[in-house]
């Protein structure tokens, strides 16, 4: 690994253009479903060609379009490090933002936009400092593998996982990779940041519920009613609080803030909950990673109100952490009535990686090379990212972005939220760290 005395630093050219190349990506509305990504794939192409670097764009499906490009590294003989990201976005609902969500728009030492923080302000990290590195003659210490990703919002079909069942060939070589779900700061008081650096990911396991029952008119009794019969089980499924099931990662995330606060804990109390709550909101942070989950989110019967239908569906939202997705499983086959049975609608992994070796050391040192007083720390994405794709070509999976952010922005709640927004600094901060990564992985 290279020593920090070694690394080229991050040009003030690169810092100032990574603005400019986010609020450029916001700009092409890449919602999914509603839109594709071809557009922005050809973007992204050209403003690697502009610094002569050679992409590949494959398409899985028209529009539905992906980018790969390599950066040499000055030692051939280690595996690459794949760097990935994804152009789609989730839908904004205009009438509910402050600015037009595909504005791009510069107010108040923010970007403002859709894919603001997810995560068109990496793809613009990534590109900034690709472009950086081609001007300079900078070389990573390794191959770097570049990939700007379709249809990550919808699981990947159309991306990811397309590219690895029928594209593997573009990722030859590569052994780790980093993409999103980590990297971010969080503040613990004014003064302290942890950096949680995503070492597993929950797996996702989404359901489409459907009960069957008798069809018949709305005045009479009935007592196999499929909506009655579906609400049931949908409530006993949201109102049920899964067993916490302390991971590596989230031990390691409770345990470093602690100490940091001066707090002690007891990780073996029977009441783990009051224990935690000692944290205050660092307990609320991690709250979603302690446990499995599952959430009713879609229901759909009937076609008049006075006709019992004879069929209910509904989908929900399953996560489960690594190592626990059976529980998942019985548990909800458990609340379900006779009458309901269920089929996958997604069905995908869990992750997890040990928090060791020269990749993880080099993404701890160069955000404490930016920020003293951050703390790098291990991390369970609570979510699901293409990291999940990548597994299956036996790469290790890491979520990275590096980002300080200011300790009142509320960053959870901006994911797939109203107003997205980053921090034109942040964006910066970025750049600086991803040069220094590269140059040390």
């Amino acid at each position: 690994m290279n020593t920090p005395s070694a690394l080229t630093p991050a040009s003030e050219e690169a810092q100032a253009e990574v603005v400019g190349l986010c609020a450029e990506l916001i700009r092409f509305d890449t919602s999914n479903p509603t839109s594709d990504e071809r557009a922005c794939a050809d973007w992204v192409v050209a403003r690697l060609a502009e610094a002569g670097i050679d992409s590949t764009l494959v398409e899985s499906a028209p529009g539905r379009a992906n980018v790969i490009a390599r950066i040499p590294g000055a030692d051939s003989t280690r595996g690459a490090l794949l760097v990935h990201g994804h152009l789609d976005v989730v839908p904004a609902d205009a009438a509910e933002w402050q600015v037009p969500p595909f504005s791009g728009e510069i107010r108040d030492g923010y970007l403002w936009g859709r894919g603001a923080i997810d995560m068109k302000d990496t793809v613009a990290v990534m590109l900034a400092t690709a472009r950086h590195f081609a001007r300079t003659g900078t070389r990573p210490s390794r191959e770097i593998v570049l990939a700007f990703l379709a249809d990550e919002e919808a699981g990947g079909k159309f991306g990811a996982h397309w590219l690895v069942e029928h594209h593997p060939e573009l990722f030859a070589g590569v052994t780790e990779a980093i993409g999103e779900g980590g990297g971010f700061s969080y503040a613990l008081d004014d003064t302290q940041r942890i950096y949680p650096i995503e070492n597993a990911q929950r797996g996702m396991a989404w359901m489409e519920l459907t009960a069957t029952g008798r069809a018949g008119h709305g005045s009479s009794p009935n007592d196999e009613n499929a909506v009655t019969d579906l609400s049931e089980s949908l409530t006993r499924i949201g109102r049920h609080t899964f067993p916490i099931r302390l991971i590596e990662p989230v031990r390691a995330l409770l345990a470093e803030a602690a100490g940091l606060k001066g707090v002690k804990i007891d990780f073996e109390a029977d009441d783990l909950d009051a224990e935690l709550a000692k944290l205050g909101p660092v307990a609320d942070f991690m709250q979603v990673v302690l446990r499995n989950s599952a959430n009713p989110t879609m229901f759909t019967a009937g076609y008049q109100t006075n006709v019992i239908p004879g069929k209910a569906t509904a989908r929900v939202d399953g996560r489960f952490l690594p190592g626990h997705e059976q529980e998942l499983i019985d548990t909800i086959d458990e609340l379900l009535l006779p009458s309901v049975r269920r089929e996958w609608v997604n069905h995908d992994i869990a992750m997890e990686t040990t928090f060791d070796g020269p990749l993880v050391d080099a993404m701890c040192e160069a955000v404490r090379a930016e920020d003293p007083d951050g703390h790098p720390v291990p991390y369970c994405n609570p979510g699901g990212t293409d990291a999940k794709a990548f597994t299956k070509l036996d790469i290790r999976c890491f979520g990275f972005k590096g980002l300080k952010l200011p300790h009142d922005l509320d960053y959870g709640r901006l994911f797939h939220g109203v107003d997205e927004r980053v921090p034109l600094e942040g964006l910066r901060f970025g750049v600086r760290v991803m040069t220094r990564l590269w140059q040390s992985c």
